[in-house]
């Protein structure tokens, strides 16, 4: 077998030992779910590949398995992304690979136990698909900096108490150059949270105003005008969580598929049958190549895999709905919640009508990056196609029109 001790000498067993003292001391069944996270996360066992006091232990992230494992058979809960996705999938991984130790020693720990919800300024209404066309201007003032702008389509708003914000700092540069990445207090005077209703009824995303909002220097991510490449960590740990998350056979909106198909034998006509088998194939297949993603990832970083994973989801699902949705017939459109009110995302939900799901996953080919720019990533990283010609990229951000 490989050599999966890391540069700590971290092994398997070792990490079975340290699952089992953390049991011993602290019982999943009587303590506090938060609780028991914050202990796990003190034990390095949060995500071992992360740093020794950072809720790691420099460990291959190839043996975080092996703690959920051993967790799950000592019938601990897991720790629930849909509480706090943006935290544990996007910022955490930002904050391990590009933050100061302060920050990790501040951020990590309530991030993990899901005290503070996290969430993301990146989108702007002026620059949606062009990210690096954003105008949220970041002004240096002695120790800190007055951030004016607006954010767009940002989930978890409304909860989040942390915020990764990217700002231009350098309006002659070209837009690449001039930008820096924060993490921004959501309490701080000037910032105001404003829901956006989706095709749902839903409000599960917000528009944010930034007005003379305060930064501390402290709180800058890397250095001055690093924030295009602090924001691609961000952005493909973003893709991987959306598209190439962990699900089991059959999960998601292909069981509900795959459920009426064996609950209503009047629907197998050999028309529907060849759809809802192509359709099971596609979900399997790209379950399978979203765990072989999650295998490679332990050797390293995400790279432009993820942008894939993430759309080949959006379509699959968008498909699969659509199918759910036929089959239901009339029980499928009996969707009548269109109060706009906030959500818990928790994954699908039996109680929802197909309906609610059809509407939903025309977002899946917006969110983490639009379709079309992910095509251009996978065009230009994996198949090394030439790259369009563009007149925008040497420009400063100030002179190309907008």
């Amino acid at each position: 077998m490989p050599d999966t001790s890391g540069a700590t000498g971290v092994t398997a067993e070792a990490i079975r030992t340290r699952v089992g003292d953390l049991v011993a001391a602290h019982d999943p069944a009587t303590t506090d779910p938060v609780e028991f996270l914050g202990h796990r996360f003190d034990a390095g066992l949060a995500w071992v590949h992360f740093p020794v006091g950072c809720g790691g232990l420099d460990a291959p992230r190839a043996l975080q398995h092996v703690v959920e494992q051993e967790l799950a058979a000592a019938g601990a809960r897991p720790a629930h992304s849909y509480r706090n996705p943006l935290g544990l999938g996007m910022a955490a991984p930002t904050i391990a690979v590009h933050g100061t130790d302060e920050q990790r020693s501040r951020l990590l720990r309530p991030l993990w136990t899901g005290e503070e919800i996290w969430c993301q300024l990146f989108s702007e209404p002026g620059a949606g698909s062009d990210l690096a066309g954003l105008a949220t201007r970041a002004v240096r003032d002695g120790d800190s900096w007055i951030v004016n702008g607006q954010k767009v389509w940002t989930s978890f708003a409304h909860k989040a108490r942390w915020a990764m914000l990217i700002a231009r700092t350098d309006p002659d540069l070209p837009k690449h150059q001039g930008l820096t990445y924060f993490f921004l207090d959501m309490t701080l005077p000037g910032v105001e949270v404003r829901p956006l209703r989706q095709a749902t009824g839903q409000a599960e995303f917000n528009e944010v105003f930034l007005t003379d909002v305060r930064v501390p220097d402290t709180m800058r991510v890397d250095a001055v005008g690093k924030g295009w490449a602090v924001s691609n960590t961000t952005l493909m740990n973003e893709r991987v969580a959306i598209g190439g998350g962990p699900a089991p056979r059959e999960g998601g909106a292909i069981g509900a598929v795959a459920a009426l198909w064996r609950e209503r034998p009047e629907l197998r006509t050999s028309g529907l049958h060849d759809r809802v088998l192509r359709a099971w194939v596609e979900a399997e297949v790209a379950r399978l190549a979203n765990e072989r993603i999650r295998q490679q990832l332990a050797a390293g970083k995400p790279g432009p895999e993820g942008s894939a994973a993430k759309m080949a989801y959006a379509r699959i699902n968008q498909d699969t709905t659509r199918l759910w949705l036929e089959l239901s017939g009339e029980e499928g459109l009996a969707y009548d919640d269109w109060t706009m009110r906030r959500v818990e995302l928790s994954g699908v939900d039996e109680e929802r009508a197909a309906g609610y799901y059809y509407l939903r996953a025309k977002g899946n080919s917006i969110e983490g990056g639009t379709t079309e720019i992910l095509r251009g990533v996978i065009a230009d990283r994996v198949l090394e196609l030439p790259r369009e010609p563009r007149n925008d990229t040497k420009l400063p951000w100030k002179e190309i029109p907008r």
